[in-house]
């Protein structure tokens, strides 16, 4: 069963709107689908509308996956990817380099207490002889 022609007529300037990359409806990406959408009518009278489809079939031998937004768009997120992915392979280097650091710290923090300790018993048995100054000294 045909369309009327004022739905015929929505469905070419829909059509017409998606070959030309400027949809009103849609994402614009050229699908079966998108021409229903962009030209508010159901997917059924999409169908229904013989001539249409198969000027549409003439024009899309070959349905295109992705518009240019979205390879853009995709383009765009795949740089981000690797910026991330290097930026976080250079986190995880700096944070082994502080973890290492940390541990280095640790020990000579504890190496230095242990020799403060020594120092102290060492020093406790000796009596230290403070020369004489002052106004008392001859």
């Amino acid at each position: 069963m045909p369309v009327s022609a004022p739905t015929e007529t929505k469905l070419r300037d829909a059509m017409a709107r998606l070959l030309a990359g400027e949809p009103l409806h849609t994402d614009g990406a050229l699908t079966k689908e998108n021409l229903a959408r962009e030209a508010q009518v159901s997917h059924a009278t999409v169908h229904r509308a013989e001539n249409v489809l198969a000027e549409w079939d003439a024009h899309v031998a070959r349905p295109v996956l992705r518009t240019p937004g979205e390879v853009q768009r995709d383009e765009t997120i795949a740089f981000l990817k690797r910026r991330l992915r290097t930026a976080n392979e250079q986190a995880t280097e700096l944070q082994r380099k502080l973890d290492a650091l940390a541990t280095v710290t640790a020990n000579l923090y504890h190496e230095n207490r242990e020799l403060k300790v020594k120092l102290n018993r060492k020093a406790q048995g000796q009596v230290a002889v403070l020369p004489a100054r002052g106004p008392w000294k001859e």
